[in-house]
């Protein structure tokens, strides 16, 4: 696992309970991992959480690509770095990532940073679904996707991940897959300030289902397969995030309907909250393949233009009527 992050050492903790598997667990931060061999735990990232003898954390990078699956845990913006420094050891070993999201400045999805960064015959793909770092790392039920462009070879790591409280199925729609996993988070947002709002539980119904369709019309206009959304990776991970309190992107946007400003909100926050920067490529995508996207584009208003969230809720509800 390259990446000591929550999300990388949550999905450490769960593959390292199938029977007779260690996961090494490389991290970036100077000093982290000595710290979580001596104190068992990742107090920076994933506090409170025991690591089983099963994770092994280690400094050494060359070390951690000896491993039979080696799979990136950084965000979206570190993860061209990670495939570069990977492609640069020359182990032909497997490369699964985890981010979810676009480039910043070039609207890239993760396969296609891969694409651009791993020789063409490296294998790879996403593992990607709803899932909440915390509830993984405590071994509760999950259920994910592993895409590959390769259909062979997702169902054949997506066996040798599977096991335990991890179900993992297998997808040969990687663009579909992957843009679920971004647009997500930009609806997440939208449902975060339609609930600070006190908007009500109808109001968040309407925008999770037509931020649905609008993510499938993207995905479609990327190559991706209409029924992809309606799996785990679209409409399973959608409701996950704008629903579950444990969501960041849900935060964002509660907290900027009280009137917070985002600046402080992403300090205070901690953590990474991907739909901020992916609100901002997914308006440019949309633009540039002439896909409509409404509630992106409000997201974008609040973000980045000034607009309060009222406004924009009331520009939303004042459409014209089409049919569905």
């Amino acid at each position: 696992m390259l990446g000591a992050g929550a999300w990388g050492t949550a999905i450490a903790l769960a593959l390292s309970r199938r029977p007779g598997r260690q996961v090494l667990l490389w991290a970036r931060e100077q000093g982290l991992a000595a710290s979580m061999r001596a104190r068992r735990e990742n107090a920076t990232f994933l506090p409170g959480v025991q690591l089983p003898p099963e994770v092994v954390p280690v400094e050494d990078f060359d070390a951690a690509m000896r491993a039979s699956i080696v799979i990136a845990a950084p965000a979206v913006a570190g993860l061209r770095t990670t495939l570069e420094r990977i492609a640069c050891t020359g182990a032909m070993v497997p490369v699964i990532w985890l981010c979810k999201g676009f480039e910043q400045g070039t609207s890239r999805l993760p396969h296609q940073i891969a694409a651009e960064t791993l020789p063409g015959h490296w294998p790879r793909g996403v593992l990607s679904g709803p899932s909440f770092a915390a509830e993984v790392a405590q071994g509760l039920p999950v259920a994910l996707t592993l895409a590959s462009a390769d259909a062979g070879f997702a169902a054949a790591t997506a066996q040798a991940l599977h096991g335990g409280n991890i179900r993992v199925y297998s997808s040969s729609d990687i663009a579909g897959v992957e843009v679920g996993g971004a647009v997500k988070n930009v609806i997440a947002l939208a449902a975060g300030i339609s609930d600070g709002l006190g908007l009500g539980l109808n109001a968040r119904a309407a925008l999770i289902t037509r931020g649905l369709a609008e993510m499938a019309r993207l995905g479609e206009a990327l190559g991706a397969r209409a029924e992809t959304f309606m799996g785990l990776t679209g409409m399973g991970d959608l409701i996950l995030t704008a629903t579950g309190d444990l969501s960041r992107n849900r935060t964002v946007g509660r907290r900027l309907a009280d009137g917070q400003g985002l600046e402080r909100i992403l300090s205070e926050l901690g953590h990474v909250a991907e739909g901020v920067h992916t609100a901002r490529e997914t308006r440019t995508l949309a633009e540039r393949l002439g896909v409509d996207m409404p509630i992106t584009r409000a997201v974008c208003q609040i973000l980045f233009e000034g607009v309060l969230p009222r406004r924009a809720v009331s520009e939303l509800l004042a459409r014209d009527p089409r049919s569905e």
